[in-house]
């Protein structure tokens, strides 16, 4: 049948055929930086929050998450220029960084694939991007 193409039902063929705004986030660490921002300098309180936090985000849709606040369980975007890190070589230019708190002020940064929330950084001293 030379060229046919198998298409698995209820599996779109490319990620820009379907909007992933209703789904729920799924974290991955695969790429967290095990060096400085990472969840090694965490206190036992501050990766209790992390726990919390990422348990609450996984409660809510892609969706939901976009309409709450920053401060809260909503995020907000990060200026590639401001990131005061290296970034991975993996991560493409035209990335959007977004930063999510799980204690007080203190954010998770990296970006979002679909449905996957891939966490680079983990930190609390606000040294990692420059704040505005």
């Amino acid at each position: 049948m030379g060229n046919v193409r198998k298409i698995t039902p209820n599996k779109p063929t490319s990620s820009k055929s379907f909007s992933t705004q209703h789904e729920h986030p799924i974290f991955c660490f695969k790429y967290l930086d095990r060096n400085y921002y990472s969840l090694g300098a965490c206190t036992k309180e501050e990766k209790a929050a992390f726990a919390d936090t990422l348990d609450r985000l996984s409660q809510l849709t892609w969706a939901e998450i976009s309409k709450s606040h920053r401060h809260g369980l909503g995020y907000e975007k990060i200026a590639r220029n401001s990131i005061r890190a290296t970034i991975p070589t993996h991560v493409k230019e035209d990335v959007i960084f977004i930063a999510f708190r799980f204690y007080g002020k203190a954010p998770m940064v990296g970006y979002r694939t679909d449905v996957i929330f891939h966490i680079l950084w983990i930190y609390r001293d606000f040294t990692l991007y420059q704040h505005s």
